[in-house]
């Protein structure tokens, strides 16, 4: 990666990703491109400067479900650092460039940095554990109540929830009809207002169960 001291997105990076970042190759990618594929053997991690990417898994019927979108700053990749198989697939959500480093460059980092070794821990064990509430809430609940604790975290503080149809399903884990007649339920009952093309507002607390 050539000119690192002129790269704007590298220099916006945290001063111990900055250093990692400058061990890799930066590329740009266009949406929609498969970087990791979910049971493959790989051990790339790939750093975000512009752009997000999205990391799920999906079953043989091609039902998806969203672990988390990674955006400026955030890396994917870390869980399959163990030589192990990718836990999950990840794809750019949108046009994204990133900085890819090999495990080879990260042990040398760590070698050299070795509080890093630390923040990827940190990671790992924030990730394990958003896992695992997703488990939970995937058992526990039905596709409602996960609809509205989607909806509830992502309109705190008066923002508005901006995810289409079928982004809601693979987050959910359920059929993007099923999504559309929720969503269409909560219009009607004055809990939602559609403002613009996948953008919602919430107009009220909504109600426990439907």
């Amino acid at each position: 990666m050539a000119d690192h001291a002129l790269d704007p997105e590298l220099q916006a990076l945290p001063p111990s990703l900055r250093t990692l970042a400058a061990r890799g190759i930066a590329r740009s990618y266009r949406k929609g491109v498969m970087l990791i594929e979910e049971g493959s053997l790989g051990d790339n991690l790939y750093l975000v400067l512009s752009g997000s990417l999205r990391a799920y898994s999906s079953d043989a019927r091609g039902r998806e479900i969203t672990y988390g979108v990674y955006g400026p700053g955030e890396y994917v990749g870390e869980m399959s650092l163990d030589g192990g198989p990718r836990s999950a697939s990840v794809m750019t959500e949108v046009p994204s460039r990133l900085v890819m480093v090999t495990r080879a460059s990260l042990l040398t980092h760590i070698s050299e940095h070795p509080e890093f070794a630390f923040e990827l821990l940190t990671k790992v064990i924030r990730r394990a554990r958003a896992a695992t509430l997703s488990t939970k809430q995937l058992a526990l609940n039905d596709v409602y109540g996960r609809l509205r604790s989607l909806v509830d975290e992502a309109t705190q503080d008066g923002r508005h929830l901006e995810m289409t149809h079928q982004g809601i399903a693979q987050r959910l884990g359920c059929s993007r009809e099923m999504v559309s007649k929720l969503v269409k339920d909560l219009e009607q009952g004055g809990y939602l207002k559609r403002i613009a093309a996948s953008q919602y507002q919430r107009l009220k607390t909504l109600p426990a169960r439907w």
